[in-house]
């Protein structure tokens, strides 16, 4: 019994070390380090993608390129935290009703499971995503999140964040982007190994329509950054 309370402690003890500490000092240590690598980043270059990432502030982006993220990926991004209930709410009920439910992720949680997670959609990760989520919106400001969101965010095979997307997609720094190929690479991002910015099939070449004019549309709401 004593073996079994000693290893009982000690996996209680490493639990809490993995899920709390390790993720609080890295959340701490990122909002003011660049992440140097990801999981996916990992897992990608053992699948031979390669690895081309340059960090930029956000300030060195385009302003189109916020603005078309949250567009295609979070309209209200601004303005929750860290869940659009709304929009999870939805799925839920495709999902009840036996439909195929879309992904309600949104930009804080995508953030969360790029930095610290593995692809996938098993309930596990799920949570595990919901959990660092609201570790960042706790301790991070919205900008943070969509700047570092933008530097890790996969954008090809092997491509990873604003400035390797817009050289490898339009040969131009993630500065020059213009509106149209911000909208465009915000397009990508939900299938980034299949869909291509400078390549565009119909469908991409339609979303990125789409994206494009919500900027517009929901211009009010694009105030945190």
């Amino acid at each position: 019994m004593g073996f079994l309370r000693r290893l009982l402690r000690r996996l209680v003890i490493w639990a809490v070390i993995v899920f709390v500490a390790l993720p609080a000092a890295l959340i701490g240590l990122y909002l003011f380090v660049p992440p140097p690598l990801t999981p996916l980043m990992a897992i990608r270059a053992t699948e031979d993608y390669g690895l081309d990432k340059t960090w930029v502030p956000l300030d060195a982006m385009a302003p189109y390129l916020p603005a078309a993220a949250i567009a295609a990926e979070d309209n209200l991004f601004c303005r929750h935290h860290g869940f659009d209930l709304a929009a999870i709410w939805q799925q839920w009920q495709r999902y009840r009703d036996g439909l195929p439910a879309r992904g309600a992720s949104g930009i804080t949680q995508q953030t969360a499971k790029n930095l610290f997670l593995w692809p996938g959609r098993d309930w596990a990760r799920k949570g595990l995503e919901a959990y660092l989520a609201l570790g960042l919106e706790a301790a991070w400001p919205k900008r943070r999140i969509l700047e570092v969101y933008l530097n890790v965010a996969e954008f090809g095979p092997g491509v990873y964040g604003a400035e390797a997307a817009a050289r490898h997609h339009f040969a131009k720094s993630a500065a020059e982007l213009t509106r149209r190929e911000a909208a465009l690479l915000a397009s990508v991002l939900p299938a980034p190994l299949q869909r291509s910015a400078a390549a565009p099939t119909r469908l991409v070449a339609r979303k990125a329509e789409v994206v494009s004019r919500r900027i517009n549309e929901i211009g009010n709401l694009l105030d945190c950054y």
